[in-house]
């Protein structure tokens, strides 16, 4: 190999040499310094949020999708036959239960009337003479002055005469019945609807649509829908008592009536899987009205003294569910707990911590047991949210 070959061949190793040594020391320099952070990495404090285990009565509710009903709805229809003369409510109006609501011609059950009245009087002047008739020919039967066959065809006569006054005044009866029936009347308390039928037209007992609905909005009825798997805590509640309903706005928003359950359906929904309940609720003010789509919520039961935390420090690992604890070195401790039951925002405990103790809320993620805690605001140790938002079932 010639000479200068040589020299630039050796140049280029010397160069690859020096680049290679440089990366080498600029990599141990790069671990030397991963290493002098690794301690300052594991002893950073980590900034979460504290709260403190709050001992408290909590009350359970079951929430589900609610639909409102009048608690008596009648449709008013006509009992007889005749021309609509009056019409003497407005649509929308309140009316008490007897209310007068519209008149049918009474004319011809007047006339019907007057002559059953008549027929009445005649026939009892007919048993009258029979009766006197009879009471005659028994004196004579008993001076063997007439046979004893014509006493009995008297008798006959009388008893004939007597029935006819029976059926002649049943006739009367029917025909005040039916001018009762000409005068329609409320059959409830409530409001009317729409009118179906104006005045001057023909009506008939048969027609479909009657005259008016009157619907009773104070109560209201309130079905509620939820899954069949709360029927035991649904009847538990009732055997105990009344069991008290809320009505809220779809969105929450507003409550819209209070009252109590009133009787569980007398069977479950094959299709849906679903439990009907009826709830009655005061409505005074109607803010509930028929048909209306709400949220209604049953409080079942009311856990005393039971120990809370909220729902967001509770987190589950392979070994089952567990919170990260304050100790008091300022350092993250792990305790498994157990959870008994989560209302709303919040987790009854069954076992694992007690009332008073600091646990994590916010910023779980970033602790590994024995990691240095920093309270970053919250609570700092005292006071979950409030108890009692609703145990949340799926309708």
């Amino acid at each position: 190999m010639p000479a200068p070959s040589r020299r630039i061949l050796y140049a280029v190793i010397a160069v690859a040499a020096v680049v290679l040594i440089g990366l080498v020391v600029r990599a141990r320099t790069s671990d030397d310094g991963a290493h002098a952070a690794k301690p300052d990495a594991a002893n950073r404090p980590v900034p979460v949020t504290l709260a403190k285990v709050e001992k408290k009565d909590v009350p359970v509710w079951l929430e589900g999708l609610g639909t409102v009903a009048a608690w008596q709805q009648v449709t008013v229809r006509a009992q007889v036959d005749g021309r609509l003369d009056k019409v003497l409510f407005t649509e929308g109006q309140t009316v008490k239960k007897g209310e007068l609501l519209a008149v049918i011609d009474p004319r011809p059950f007047e006339a019907q009337l007057h002559s059953a009245e008549g027929a009445t009087a005649r026939d009892k002047a007919q048993l009258h003479d029979a009766q006197i008739n009879l009471e005659r020919y028994r004196t004579l039967a008993g001076g063997k002055l007439i046979s004893q066959q014509q006493v009995d065809d008297q008798a006959a006569l009388a008893g004939q005469a007597e029935g006819a006054v029976h059926a002649d005044e049943a006739q009367a009866e029917t025909a005040r019945l039916n001018i009762d029936y000409a005068h329609v009347r409320s059959p409830l308390d409530g409001i009317v609807g729409v009118r179906q039928v104006d005045a001057g037209n023909l009506v008939h007992a048969t027609d479909v649509n009657g005259l008016v609905v009157v619907t009773q909005l104070d109560p209201a009825a309130l079905f509620v829908t939820l899954p069949e798997d709360v029927l035991p805590e649904v009847t538990a509640a009732m055997a105990r008592g009344q069991v008290p309903v809320e009505a809220w706005a779809r969105d929450g928003s507003s409550k819209l009536g209070e009252g109590t359950l009133f009787v569980i359906d007398n069977q479950i929904n094959q299709a849906t899987a679903t439990l009907k309940l009826k709830c009655k609720l005061p409505n005074p003010d109607r803010k509930l009205w028929p048909n209306q789509f709400v949220k209604a919520r049953l409080l079942v039961e009311t856990r005393k003294g039971a120990t809370v935390v909220p729902s967001a420090a509770v987190q589950r690992g392979p070994s089952g569910t567990f919170v990260y604890l304050a100790g008091p070195d300022g350092k993250a401790q792990q305790r498994n707990v157990e959870v008994a039951l989560t209302v709303g925002d919040q987790s009854i405990i069954g076992k694992g911590i007690e009332p008073g103790e600091s646990i994590v809320v916010e910023g779980q993620n970033q602790l590994r047991p024995g990691s240095v805690l920093q309270s970053r605001g919250g609570d700092g140790g005292g006071g979950a949210p409030h108890a009692g938002s609703g145990k949340k079932r799926n309708p």
